[in-house]
């Protein structure tokens, strides 16, 4: 199918479901990482083709989660369109605060990964569409692991991992043994911090929903993230997340970045490996769960205009429009989203990441545990997680920046996330 077929196909579906007025305008609100950056210019067909004029508007992830969750709580009505994930979809869902979405025959919910659909339902009902899921591994430079002497395996052991990165280090010709993030948010340094206590045996909370921040697992894995990230990483970590990170790599600097498998699809180096996240003892919650999903803000005026622009956005018509861009190509489609793109062999061979990428999502866990009573892998699904997930991760950032003791931090740690579950009542 050409790209001009693709985008008529399904244009001509969202034409005929009757949603699309000339002067229709949806405003959107995206996170600013490339599979959206490029939705902005696949998207211009769209609007060729239904006149429904789309409004961008484009936010850091930190930024565009307050606004966001802002906005929506208050009934605002900035947005007909937001990019939230997992963490909020059923709790936002079961609270009335963004729409049911309902889409026709030939969209496939089916088609989706079945714990991607899970993680953005409450009660069976999908209240966010995934524009691209992903969990996370390790992306190395297999050649200076190669000149180090050095391997990398799938689900190695931390002290492995550390050995490699400072097998690889060599800050004097501008490269680092690893890069992981370090600047502060639940989304961001939470993300990869999270999955390394995990790692390490630990959890947010205990069976009671009281936080377990000062353990001996968090402990020993806030040294060991703090020690490997200080000796080893790029300076001013504390600074980097997604985005700047992915840069770095791009730009010959990172020797290992352990992050979203989603960052495979925009790496230009060559040479690059990638195994299955490490973790000290416990695989379990080693590697993270999550999608960028599309919602509708209860209440829109434009509701009907927004359902199909998102039934467009995140179909297999939209996974060939990109593949088929010229701007673009098949080793740029959202992945992580339906199982169907990874049976294309268009996709194939263009994605040498594919199937770690999908040996890494098949294996996250994020159902509820003994060792953790919560749902969610890099998060906990409740809806007090977004407070003390960003309180911590300033307590985090100050350890690695070194204004702060390990214990110091964790100590603050412990103490706000304790004050924001009781005020909240859960003992």
């Amino acid at each position: 199918m050409s790209y001009r077929n693709a985008l008529g196909a399904v244009s001509a579906m969202t034409l005929m479901a009757g949603a699309a007025a000339a002067d229709t305008s949806l405003t959107i609100a995206i996170v600013n990482n490339g599979h959206m950056i490029n939705m902005q210019k696949v998207a211009e067909a769209y609007t060729a083709e239904t006149g429904v004029e789309l409004n961008w508007v484009s936010l850091e992830e930190g930024v565009l989660r307050e606004q966001v969750t802002s906005d929506t709580a208050t009934g605002g009505g900035q947005y007909d369109i937001i990019n939230i994930g997992m963490q909020e979809a059923p709790i936002w869902g079961a609270a009335g605060w963004i729409e049911p979405l309902k889409f026709g025959a030939t969209y496939d919910e089916g088609d989706i990964l079945p714990a991607i659909r899970a993680g953005l339902s409450h009660e069976g009902q999908m209240y966010a569409a995934p524009f691209y899921g992903e969990s996370s591994m390790v992306m190395y430079r297999k050649d200076l692991t190669d000149a180090a002497g050095v391997k990398i395996a799938d689900n190695d052991s931390w002290d492995n991992v550390k050995a490699a990165a400072a097998a690889i280090h060599n800050p004097d010709d501008g490269v680092y043994g690893a890069c992981l993030r370090g600047k502060p948010g639940w989304g961001d340094n939470m993300a990869f911090i999270t999955t390394v206590v995990n790692s390490f045996g630990g959890a947010w909370f205990d069976k009671d929903y009281r936080p377990t921040i000062d353990s001996d697992e968090w402990r020993a894995a806030i040294n060991f993230y703090v020690d490997l990230l200080g000796n080893y990483g790029p300076p001013g970590s504390e600074g980097n997340s997604f985005n700047e990170i992915l840069a770095l790599y791009n730009e010959g600097k990172c020797g290992m970045w352990i992050d979203a498998t989603i960052a495979a699809s925009f790496l230009e180096v060559d040479g690059v490996a990638y195994a299955q996240s490490p973790n000290a003892g416990n695989p379990v919650g080693a590697n993270w769960l999550w999608a960028w999903a599309m919602a509708i803000p209860a209440g829109s005026p434009n509701a009907e205009a927004a359902g199909d622009f998102i039934e467009w956005a995140t179909s297999k018509e939209y996974v060939q429009a990109v593949g088929n861009h010229p701007e673009f190509g098949w080793g740029s489609v959202p992945t992580g989203q339906r199982a169907s793109t990874y049976a294309l062999p268009e996709f194939q061979a263009a994605a040498g990441f594919a199937k770690a990428e999908m040996m890494a999502i098949e294996s996250a866990a994020p159902q509820a545990t003994d060792l953790k009573p919560y749902v969610g892998v890099q998060f906990a699904a409740i809806p007090e997680f977004p407070e003390v997930g960003s309180a911590v991760a300033q307590e985090m950032a100050a350890a690695l920046s070194g204004a702060k003791s390990v214990d110091e931090a964790l100590a603050a740690s412990q103490a706000a996330a304790d004050a924001i579950m009781k005020e909240a009542g859960y003992y």
